[in-house]
């Protein structure tokens, strides 16, 4: 097995909202370089099915023990997820459904951030060449002035760093989804054996 266990004795926290280990490999690495104690919160509802977040948080769970660093994972609320986009279920893809989400996950990290006491936050879904950066970045500033917190805007996949994430989760070999999470973007053929 690969061994890191970075060790960090900065008091420097940030709190990085974790949507999937792929993701979250390079960011966590990145901000650790940059002197923060990362601290990952895994808060993701919207993944479906249980089975498929059940992996995906395994994933995680690896990948963080990796790094060295605190993981927090949040409740899996599906009820709250489909609340939150009730009206919305055919919205295309990187629609207003998906902005709901975003808003939906950020809130909570910047509120399980204000519980810590850490007074910065961020997300690891802005590595995905699939997600819309500069959206992503407006929310989670607003969501950081209701909060005031501060919302750290680093574009991850500047400097290769998709690349660098996707090398990483294979070191580890770290499970790979092939859609965003929610059942409106599972591909239809293995929507089939659930719905």
């Amino acid at each position: 097995m690969v061994e890191n266990l970075k060790t960090n004795s900065s008091t420097k926290k940030i709190l990085l909202h974790a949507c999937c280990g792929i993701c979250s490999g390079y960011p966590i690495s990145y901000l650790q370089d940059m002197g923060y104690l990362v601290v990952v919160y895994f808060y993701n509802p919207n993944i479906f099915p249980q089975e498929e977040y059940n992996m995906r948080l395994e994933a995680e769970k690896k990948l963080c023990n990796y790094f060295g660093c605190e993981l927090i994972i949040g409740d899996y609320e599906t009820d709250v997820y489909y609340s939150c986009v009730s009206g919305l279920e055919n919205e295309p893809e990187k629609g207003k459904r998906c902005d709901k989400c975003f808003e939906l996950r950020l809130e909570k990290a910047a509120q399980k951030a204000l519980e810590l006491d850490i007074k910065e936050f961020t997300t690891s879904m802005v590595i995905s060449p699939h997600k819309n950066y500069d959206k992503l970045t407006k929310i989670g500033q607003r969501i950081a002035l209701k909060y005031n917190l501060s919302y750290v805007s680093t574009n991850f996949r500047k400097n290769d760093g998709f690349l660098k994430t996707n090398q990483i989760s294979k070191s580890l070999n770290l499970y790979r989804q092939n859609y965003c999470g929610c059942k409106f973007a599972m591909p239809e053929k293995q929507k089939i054996s659930y719905i």
